[in-house]
């Protein structure tokens, strides 16, 4: 999995496992089906609710004895779902996303490469404030 997916993953991952599951389809019968008199209609696509990132990343946060500034720093919202934050894993989140500057320059790719993840959460589903 990419470092991006298991971001996204780690973020989303944290809603999925409070939501409630849905009961099983029950299984199809061995009788025959009635032909259908005219085709159905294609069901309505209901886009997906939005989800409250800043809220799961905030309860995250508040359940480590450390506590991590993940609204401003890139290393932090990787530690904070459980990632690898090193300057190797950084690089390859920076080749990733398409990251065109200096990588030796970690604080300017680290700024970019923070507005970048905001960004993809966002494109995500993710709702987030917007002075971040």
């Amino acid at each position: 999995m990419s470092i991006l997916g298991s971001i996204l993953g780690g973020i989303f991952r944290k809603k999925a496992e409070a939501a409630p599951t849905a009961p099983a389809a029950p299984a199809p019968t061995a009788t025959p089906a009635a032909p259908q008199a005219a085709p159905v209609a294609p069901a309505a696509v209901v886009p997906a609710p939005e989800v409250d990132v800043a809220g799961i990343l905030d309860f995250m946060n508040d359940q480590r004895a450390q506590k991590l500034n993940w609204r401003t720093s890139i290393v932090d919202l990787m530690k904070l779902v459980g990632l690898e934050s090193s300057l190797a894993e950084r690089k390859e989140l920076a080749d990733e996303l398409g990251y065109a500057g200096d990588k030796s320059d970690s604080a300017s790719m680290n700024i970019w490469l923070h507005a970048q993840v905001i960004q993809k959460i966002r494109d995500n589903g993710g709702r987030l404030p917007t002075d971040l």
